[in-house]
């Protein structure tokens, strides 16, 4: 598929009810979203399959919570960072493709990418240093053998942090190019990775086998991803092209946003370092659980969210506000629809679906009855969560990421007043119900933030004195 324009109606009268392009993007909208939605399925089978493997392998061991602990800071860098920029990046680089045509999109490309990297390998560098500084506090209840291997796994999975963010840069660029399938699909090759180092390798290397794989997977992924990026007009370039207007805009987007999901990145922290404080096993107990739930999201809300960016970020540059707000509310519908009815499925049959899918080998029937219904307290985010994610593309097209960090800085003092409170009555459950409830006022912070600036962008379109324009806004009205 190729940028198809979006023209602004000459006639007001014909915009009143029927948009003319309106069904045209919704339809390539939903195409994307279905195709993402059909490659998602495709992984999570893979990553379910994983799952099963991993939790037979080791079960909610020390080795187990070592590894998710250590984990856990290379993956939050990587949505720190890499995150970070496609979310600064991409309505800029769409703008700048549909404007000034595809070589200054590739120079803007090619000094986001260097710049992203030379971050990322800074913060691993950075991270290594301190890590004896910084892993206690995560892993304060840790006995001193659990905490060296966690510490050991930590160093040796930093490498991964490069590699994700460039395939997850790369996945970006060909969703704004409008190719969905092949990104959706790559991912697939981690869990493929893992579940051939636990088979192969496990009696001879143990949990060192899930971390070694998983690095080469994610190596694969970005390999794939970038030779796609490349053939789709986008060659991977790290190269600097000189400071333009784009590139000042794009860092003037990076900041907030990076400091929103450094802001985000603290409250999984905190998450992580409560649960720790927990009986053993209450690590893993909240991982298994939010991976059930993280599956519902990536696979329905994650397919909505990526579909929609790159067509809010076109609808944008043009200023085409009735067709941003009619877009809006159809998807907003459409996934409330949907989502809300399969969060209910989830919680009614939460202590069955982790009965089926993990108690096996070392995951006995007193893990199941421990994690059932910390599934069920984290499902109630889902339709929130997924309602949210349009308003916040739609925030991003509209390059406002100042209001993206005020929002994280909101759900950091929720999550920790929530989960002090929840928590002492309700031990690791209570941390699940924690994040649903942060969750309920990100999904009415970005739908007022959507709401106000499309109300403004449409009273900047139409100023008074010209005829047509008043037509516009009485019809808009």
């Amino acid at each position: 598929m190729s940028f198809a324009p979006i023209s602004t109606p000459e006639d007001p009268a014909v915009e009143s009810d029927t948009h003319p392009h309106i069904p045209t993007m919704n339809g390539r909208i939903l195409r994307a979203a279905v195709s993402v939605l059909l490659a998602g399925v495709i992984v999570k089978l893979f990553s379910t399959s994983k799952e099963v493997v991993v939790a037979g392998a080791y079960g909610r061991s020390d080795v187990m919570d070592a590894f998710l602990a250590a984990f856990l800071i290379p993956n939050l860098l990587v949505n720190v960072f890499a995150e970070s920029m496609n979310q600064a990046l991409i309505p800029t680089l769409v703008r700048v493709r549909m404007q000034e045509g595809q070589r200054k999109a590739q120079q803007l490309l090619s000094n986001s990418m260097l710049w992203v990297c030379i971050l990322l390998i800074l913060a691993c560098a950075v991270m290594a240093i301190s890590a004896r500084v910084f892993l206690p506090l995560l892993t304060w209840s840790f006995p001193p053998e659990k905490f060296e291997l966690c510490l050991r796994m930590f160093w040796a999975l930093l490498p991964m942090v490069l590699l994700a963010g460039i395939a997850g840069n790369c996945t970006a660029v060909l969703n704004s190019a409008e190719r969905f399938t092949l990104p959706a699909l790559a991912p697939a090759l981690m869990p493929l990775a893992n579940m051939a180092g636990i088979l192969l390798l496990r009696g001879q290397l143990g949990i060192w086998a899930l971390l070694l794989f998983t690095t080469l997977g994610t190596a694969a992924q970005a390999v794939v991803v970038a030779w796609s990026m490349g053939s789709h007009g986008y060659p991977l370039r790290f190269r600097w092209c000189g400071m333009s207007d784009a590139t000042r805009e794009v860092a003037h987007q990076y900041g907030p946003v990076l400091l929103s999901s450094v802001v985000a990145s603290g409250g999984l922290l905190v998450d992580q370092a409560m649960a720790a404080s927990l009986p053993a096993g209450s690590v893993s107990t909240l991982v298994f659980a939010g991976r059930f739930v993280g599956v519902v999201v990536t696979l329905f809300a994650g397919a909505v969210s990526t579909a929609v960016t790159p067509y809010f970020s076109m609808m944008v540059a043009q200023k085409d506000w009735p067709a941003c707000r009619k877009a809006l509310r159809h998807w907003v519908r459409l996934v409330a629809a949907v989502a809300f009815p399969l969060a209910a499925s989830i919680i009614l049959g939460a202590h069955l679906l982790v009965r089926v899918t993990l108690q096996h080998g070392e995951f006995s029937s007193r893990d199941t009855a421990e994690v059932a219904p910390v599934l069920a307290f984290y499902a109630i985010q889902i339709p929130f969560f997924a309602v949210s994610r349009v308003y916040f593309r739609f925030v991003l097209a509209m390059r406002r990421t100042d209001l993206v960090l005020y929002c994280g800085i909101l759900n950091l003092i929720l999550d920790i007043v929530l989960d002090l409170v929840l928590m002492r009555f309700m031990g690791v459950a209570g941390l699940a119900l924690a994040t649903s409830l942060w969750t309920v006022s990100t999904c009415v912070f970005f739908w007022f933030c959507a709401r106000m600036l499309l109300t403004k962008a449409e009273g900047r379109n139409h100023p008074s004195g010209d005829q047509e324009n008043k037509g516009r806004r009485q019809q808009i009205a």
